[in-house]
């Protein structure tokens, strides 16, 4: 919330009639904290100012400010400690322990999720969905942050702590503490200029840091024992960090963890990836990265690059060649590596005269020649599977995709089954659209109902009234063509859906099919994403979209589970891409274009993505 400059409508000396108020609201939210603890957090005799801010997503924000620090602030009638509070009080909310590396993310604004939990001998805390909870750092029990549970603990526990675990609201370092403290400093320097006053604010540093409280539980170091535990060293504090956040987009990458594996599985598993038995815990994630870079690299320029391909932009290479060859269940990432950028990669791999790159126009790499006898090309041996993987792989090998026949349906309610339990059928029926015209026509064929003299229009018996006319039509509408009735019968009834896949038994619900919905969303630094849900409805596959974009885009993809639900995920793809995931869609998944939401926010042609 305070993750950006905020503006201050006003700060005002509190009164003693709101500080009264303020006690005892402070009681009524914290009840644990006796009489004198809440006269401590509420003096009765120091400064305490009221500042009212607006926040830069517009929320109103009542803060309360003793000392030069906020101790309190309120948001939609609802009272929140900061973190200098539970400095002094550290057990009035339930706290959860996170890594140090963690903390300069969640001031940046992102959400904690679940992955980043270190979880102690004695179990997470008790808590439920809504639940206000303290954040705190390993080796240290002075909460560095406060959220909102997204979901329970027991939840958590189900999900395998997977998935958003809280919502953040203050972090410590966030503007709402660097602004007043900066205040302070310049209230008590006033009779200096205010670029001196700041520069002495910058030299003298932060005076406020949080102090040192040892945890109750035993630190991670110890919990090593433990089964499932996690290794606090600097490594994999840099990995929990990447996994942690929601959002993360270090200059705009978006993470794919789709398939992913933790560093301790994969090395568990020598077999996953290809990669040698020599990836253990020994090796960084960085230097992880670097062997998968230039294993992916090396496999691609051996496997898929032709001389007649040559000059090949390097951007190409990338997207339509190395991604490709990166091994399943894993995923190449050039900022995790100690390259960050492709064309510093390759200027490492032009120094060993594997390649030779030139730029044959402006601003644009391009590989000129490639030595296919370089040793490392040539000694380059991907291992063969084993029979049973094998036979696997061929079993499982993904079948071309092919729509599903989605046929509209109707479910008869309580109000309709006197006009159709003469045709054999009950509440809760499922009829097809003729079914239900031909049930109509013979009803009315079979009571005499057709007017003798027009034979368009159809008298309507007290079922018939009952069945389809609105309370106010009851005594005016005695007849009605018969397009009119049949249109107001099939909108009486529920509606329904089935969907048949190729060779599968046809699936019936009642509702309508979601359509697949594309929006456009803002993350940090006002960069687009495009995110696409409902995809499993229609037989698809989130992972393997993501993967199939991920190439086609050259960006990056994540997928994650949609907010609000529980069994169905998101794909989401860095910039405004529903130019190729209609593309997609349309044209290789011939998806009908009636259950697709979202088309028309593709870019103009001619404008920036």
């Amino acid at each position: 919330m305070f993750a950006k400059a905020f503006r201050v409508k006003s700060n005002t000396a509190i009164k003693g009639s709101e500080r009264r108020k303020l006690r005892a609201d402070v009681t009524a939210v914290f009840p644990t904290l006796g009489t004198d603890q809440v006269s401590e957090v509420v003096p009765g005799k120091e400064e305490l100012n009221i500042v009212k801010l607006y926040a830069h997503r517009g929320d109103a924000v009542t803060v309360y400010v003793s000392g030069g620090n906020p101790i309190l602030f309120e948001l939609e009638k609802n009272l929140y400690p900061t973190v200098y509070t539970l400095w002094s009080y550290p057990d009035l909310l339930a706290t959860f322990t996170t890594w140090p590396l963690v903390l300069e993310k969640l001031v940046g604004g992102a959400d904690l999720m679940l992955p980043g939990l270190v979880v102690p001998p004695a179990g997470l805390p008790q808590v439920q969905k809504g639940d206000l909870c303290a954040i705190a750092l390993v080796g240290n029990r002075a909460p560095v942050a406060i959220g909102v549970a997204a979901m329970s603990t027991a939840e958590m526990l189900t999900s395998g702590l997977k998935g958003r675990g809280f919502s953040v609201l203050h972090t410590y370092q966030d503007h709402l503490c660097s602004t007043f403290r900066i205040s302070s400093s310049l209230r008590n320097l006033r009779f200096l200029t205010v670029t001196v006053a700041l520069w002495i604010c910058m030299r003298s540093g932060d005076k406020s840091s949080p102090p040192s409280i040892a945890p109750l539980a035993l630190d991670p170091p110890d919990l090593s024992e433990e089964k499932g535990s996690v290794q606090a060293d600097t490594t994999l504090q840099g990995d929990m960090r990447r996994l942690t956040l929601e959002g993360e987009e270090e200059e705009g990458e978006v993470q794919q963890r789709c398939g992913e594996k933790s560093p301790s599985e994969a090395t568990e598993d020598p077999s996953v990836g290809g990669l040698s038995p020599e990836l253990t815990d020994s090796k960084t994630l960085q230097e992880q990265m670097d062997e998968l870079l230039q294993r992916c690299f090396l496999r691609a320029l051996k496997y898929r690059v032709k001389k007649a391909d040559l000059p090949l932009l390097t951007s190409t290479l990338l997207g339509s060649h190395m991604f490709s060859c990166c091994p399943e269940g894993r995923q190449l990432d050039i900022k995790k590596s100690s390259y960050k950028k492709l064309s510093k990669f390759l200027q490492h791999m032009q120094q060993e005269q594997i390649i030779q790159v030139q730029e044959l126009s402006k601003g644009v790499e391009s590989i000129v020649a490639v030595d296919w006898k370089h040793p490392r090309i040539t000694s380059l041996v991907i291992p063969e599977p084993s029979p049973t993987s094998q036979t696997i792989q061929e079993g499982s090998r993904e079948q071309p995709y092919h729509p599903p026949d989605i046929k509209s349906l109707y479910c008869v309610p309580a109000s309709m089954t006197l006009l159709f339990q003469e045709s054999g059928h009950k509440k809760g029926s499922i009829l097809e659209g003729s079914e239900v015209r031909t049930i109509v026509i013979n009803y009315a064929k079979k009571n005499d109902l057709v007017d003798a003299d027009n034979k368009n229009l159809v008298k309507l018996d007290p079922i018939l009234c009952d069945c389809i006319l609105e309370k106010g039509e009851q005594h005016t509408v005695m007849k009605l063509p018969w397009d009119s009735l049949l249109n107001r019968c099939l909108e009486k009834l529920q509606p329904a859906y089935q969907v048949t896949f190729p060779g599968q038994e046809p699936i019936v619900k009642k509702g309508k099919i979601c359509p697949i919905e594309i929006t456009l969303a803002q993350r940090a630094s006002n960069k687009k994403v495009t995110v696409v849900r409902n995809l499993e409805a229609y037989g698809l596959d989130p992972c393997s979209v993501a993967t199939i974009l991920q190439q086609r885009c050259q960006a990056s993809t994540t997928v994650t589970p949609a907010p609000g639900t529980k069994d169905i995920l998101q794909v989401q793809i860095q910039g405004n891409q529903i130019h190729h995931l209609g593309r997609l869609l349309l044209e290789e998944y011939r998806l009908p274009r009636k259950h697709i939401q979202g088309l028309e926010k593709a870019p103009k042609p001619g404008k920036k993505k």
